[in-house]
Order: structure tokens, then C-alpha cells, then sequence
């Protein structure tokens, strides 16, 4: 499967979207309605990825970070009041390696796949229940501590690197814990980078919130 090579930016603080994950998003800004209507009317694809600063995200160009994830837009509702409603599915990673000059109101880059086709494999894995609650016994009870409520029976209908994309996307990490995980080449790597930022939190007292 070939990825365009210059694809439309949406840079998005406090939000991450990881492959073989999908998430619903509200468009409003104009310029982002623009971006949503021209891919629409080719291969219905967007990189989405983050500020490198919080602070600047509002600013016309904020300084991003060079990984995002290519995004396909699966469903699409117009709302009467001029809003776009998307479910956007992450296929593949990307790194930036040039912004382009545009006469258009949102960004576009050149960017590279070559060292993600990994997220592209399909390849079965077996995930017993039992193996899930090894993995993510720390994961379980973060999620329980924070009072978010996961299904852990039904993660195990999934493939192993769904479950391990979707509950880093669903975590309560900081946004840049999540940008850790969603560099990390591979599953393997991914999945020991969330055990990594979970040894640095207080599970009785929650104070600890960030990777040093």
C-alpha cells in the first residue's frame, strides 16, 4: 500500500491518535473545515499530530514534533451549524522531513514512512486474558485509581498491538508520555515504554505524573 507523500497537517494539542485505533473529532475552525473537504475529495487522508508546545498550539504555526500518524477519515456528518463530525482510523506513523509553502489556510508536509510500515502488519497474535492482566496489571490499576472504567474482557477479542495502541491512547499519561509511546518504533519497544512511565508513578498517591 503506497501513503502520499505530501499529506495535510492537523496539529492538535492534547490529543494523539495511534495505528489500528479510532477516535471521533469535532471540526470547526475554517481552516480545518478547508482541510476536511479537500481530502474528501481524494484519498480521505490527514496527519495528525502535536504541538511541540501547549501554549503555542493556538498560534497560526506552532513548533510541532517531527512523529505524528496518518489518519483515514472512516465517517463524516455535516452538522447544521456548519460543523463537520469525523472518525478518523490511524493506519501509520510519519516523520516530517519538510514543511511545504502553501497558498492554502491549513499546513501540508512531506513526510516519511519508512521506519513505521511496521504498523502496517496484520499479523495474528494469540492474547489470553491472563497475559493482558500481566502486561497491564500497573496499567489496571492507574486506570482504576483515576476512575477510568475499561472493558478488560473485551480487549482480549482484540489483536495484541490494538489493545497495547488503544489503551496508550486511552491512558491517563501526560501528553508527552504519550508522544514517548507513539515513537516508539516498535510494539515490543511500546510496550515496554508504558511499563518504563509506569514505575515512575505513585499508585498510592498519584503524585508523580511525569517521565523525567
Amino acid at each position: 500500500m503506497k501513503f502520499p507523500k505530501k499529506i495535510p497537517i492537523f496539529p492538535l494539542s492534547n490529543f494523539i491518535i495511534f495505528p489500528k485505533t479510532t477516535v471521533p473529532l469535532n471540526i470547526f475552525e475554517s481552516r480545518y473545515i478547508e482541510m476536511i473537504n479537500d481530502s474528501m475529495k481524494s484519498e480521505k487522508l490527514i496527519g495528525m499530530i502535536q504541538p511541540k508546545n501547549i501554549n503555542e498550539s493556538k498560534t497560526l504555526n506552532p513548533e510541532l514534533h517531527e512523529i505524528g500518524c496518518l489518519g483515514k477519515i472512516t465517517s463524516f456528518k455535516e452538522i447544521n451549524d456548519g460543523r463537520y463530525l469525523i472518525d478518523l482510523k490511524g493506519i501509520i506513523r510519519f516523520k516530517i522531513t519538510n514543511e511545504l509553502k502553501s497558498d492554502k489556510k491549513y499546513r501540508e508536509c512531506e513526510v516519511s514512512y519508512e521506519n513505521y510500515l511496521e504498523d502496517l502488519n496484520e499479523k495474528k497474535e494469540n492474547l489470553k486474558f491472563s497475559d493482558l492482566e500481566l502486561i497491564f496489571k500497573d496499567l489496571k490499576t492507574l486506570f482504576e485509581k483515576r476512575g477510568f472504567i475499561i472493558n478488560w474482557q473485551a480487549l482480549e477479542k482484540q489483536n495484541l498491538d490494538e489493545t497495547i495502541n488503544a489503551l496508550a491512547m486511552a491512558s491517563p499519561f501526560s501528553l508527552e508520555e504519550k508522544q514517548i509511546l507513539l515513537e516508539a518504533v516498535s510494539l515490543e519497544l511500546r510496550k515496554n515504554k508504558i511499563a518504563e512511565i509506569l514505575s515512575t508513578y505513585s499508585f498510592d498517591e498519584y503524585q508523580n505524573t511525569t517521565l523525567q
